[in-house]
């Protein structure tokens, strides 16, 4: 099998885990902050033993690359308790829609960032992208549990756009393995004054399935994901992750058995398709500007 279609596995299937961690927001019995909190000691446990067998560095290369650290830390924390807590709300579908407007966000806010002019088909994609989460809501009132999941959802889509952009501009040199490390250690020492369960009160099968979670579905893809960007081009890898949400939705409809109602697949396939328009019109900006 030549390399290309190497990567291309194991950026699919990168991609199919990062869907199925939506499931343990239903699937483990615990506050979105005590998943989160338990998922990030395993994964960062694991990934500090992946970073160890590649022969990366643990350290950093300067002293003040340690406080970025903390700062994407915090965001990431704060991105995946809101993210579970969106899909508690909810459902799986719902919450993993409303976090998928970030591609749409990050390229209205890019701009601000990096000081260029806003395109106008961008703005046409946030209209689009409101259209499509407009048609999840329910009801226009935070009282009720669906439309709190997707506003909650909408802010953990935000503060994934702030990791990504803050990521990228200072704090690329590091790989994958060695950025989620100390973000997911990050995290642990930020959430763990707010735990609320006791560890002694955590059954068995919880425990395999906090496991499950932290190796498999965090730990796991972050390796794969970053083993396919060496193999694929930026673009393939922008738009084969837009299939997140229908993995995670095909996932939730086979193990949780939960419905897809007609609006929430019209204004998931708008949402979804837009995210899809924007990675691949961001790419191509990108190689005019290389061929430049």
């Amino acid at each position: 099998m030549d390399s290309k279609k190497t990567g291309l596995l194991e950026l699919h299937f990168a991609v199919l885990l990062f869907g199925g961690t939506a499931l343990f927001s239903k699937l483990i019995p615990l506050s979105a902050l005590d998943i989160t909190l338990l998922r990030c000691v395993v994964a960062a446990s694991v990934l500090a033993l992946i970073v160890k067998v590649s022969k990366q560095p643990l350290s950093l290369n300067v002293g003040k690359d340690y406080f970025i650290a903390i700062g994407l830390g915090v965001l990431v924390s704060l991105h995946w308790v809101t993210y579970f807590a969106s899909m508690q709300l909810s459902s799986v579908a719902i919450g993993m829609i409303a976090f998928f407007t970030y591609p749409v966000m990050t390229v209205l806010a890019e701009p601000i960032v990096t000081k260029t002019k806003l395109k106008l088909a961008d703005v046409g994609s946030g209209i689009l992208v409101l259209i499509g989460v407009s048609l999840l809501i329910p009801e226009a009132s935070l009282g009720n549990d669906v439309t709190l999941g997707i506003a909650v959802g909408i802010l953990s889509a935000a503060l994934f756009t702030a990791r990504n952009l803050l990521h990228k501009r200072y704090f690329s040199v590091y790989s994958g393995q060695q950025a989620m490390f100390y973000q997911t250690s990050v995290a642990v020492f930020f959430l763990a004054p707010w735990m609320e369960v006791e560890l002694n009160t955590i059954e068995q099968n919880v425990w395999w399935l906090i496991i499950l979670l932290g190796v498999v579905f965090t730990a796991a893809p972050h390796a794969l994901f970053t083993s396919a960007l060496r193999l694929l081009s930026a673009k393939t890898v922008g738009l084969v992750s837009c299939l997140q949400p229908f993995y995670g939705a095909v996932l939730a409809l086979l193990i949780l058995n939960e419905d897809l109602a007609l609006k929430t697949f019209i204004g998931g396939t708008l949402v979804v398709a837009t995210a899809l328009f924007e990675t691949q019109q961001s790419h191509r900006s990108n190689s005019v500007k290389k061929t430049a």
